[in-house]
């Protein structure tokens, strides 16, 4: 995102820019940058799966969860996301238990709240409602301190897709080594 102000305005930018050392190029343009910190991610879901759209919903976490999901200890291996009423849950992901949690810690297998806008539900419900679309998460991320989950309208592959994908990476793997032994 880039944020930047009118003639009258620059003059304060550059200079707040050049006395902290900033390059040349950021002298006009200020650039806000988002940091993302992925915490897992579900490499299983592109060889499964072809994956159409992509959303991001934050989760409703207690606080265990969030400890041990910023430690890194989240498996989306087998998850999925389902609609159900007019909220969206997050089913079968594993966050293991806070390890310096005390007799309060969390469930490890327990369905997470999705928050999503109303719009983004009503529009999901209906594509789910397809034949064969299920919608998987892809990554678990940390973004400006808040953990994100993004979801891909997904359908199912067969396993001659499977196959044929296999095919398609090992040719391009030969023709990656061929054009480094050229050169």
């Amino acid at each position: 995102m880039l944020i930047w102000s009118c003639r009258t305005h620059l003059r304060p930018l550059h200079n707040h820019l050049t006395q902290h050392g900033l390059p040349a190029w950021r002298r006009i343009f200020l650039v806000v940058e988002t940091r993302y910190k992925i915490l897992s991610d579900n490499r299983h879901a592109a060889h499964n799966f072809h994956l159409m759209e992509r959303f991001e919903a934050g989760l409703a976490l207690t606080g265990t969860e969030v400890k041990a999901a910023r430690a890194g200890k989240v498996q989306l291996k087998d998850s999925y996301a389902e609609i159900v009423g007019n909220e969206a849950w997050l089913v079968q992901a594993h966050i293991s238990p806070y390890t310096h949690g005390n007799r309060q810690n969390h469930d490890p297998l327990r369905r997470r709240k999705l928050l999503l806008h109303r719009q983004e539900i009503d529009k999901l419900s209906g594509k789910t409602r397809e034949k064969g679309l299920t919608l998987i998460p892809t990554k678990l991320y940390l973004k400006n301190g808040k953990i994100k989950c993004e979801l891909a309208l997904a359908k199912g592959k067969k396993l001659y897709d499977k196959r044929e994908a296999q095919v398609k990476r090992t040719q391009e793997a030969e023709a990656r080594a061929a054009l480094k032994r050229r050169t």
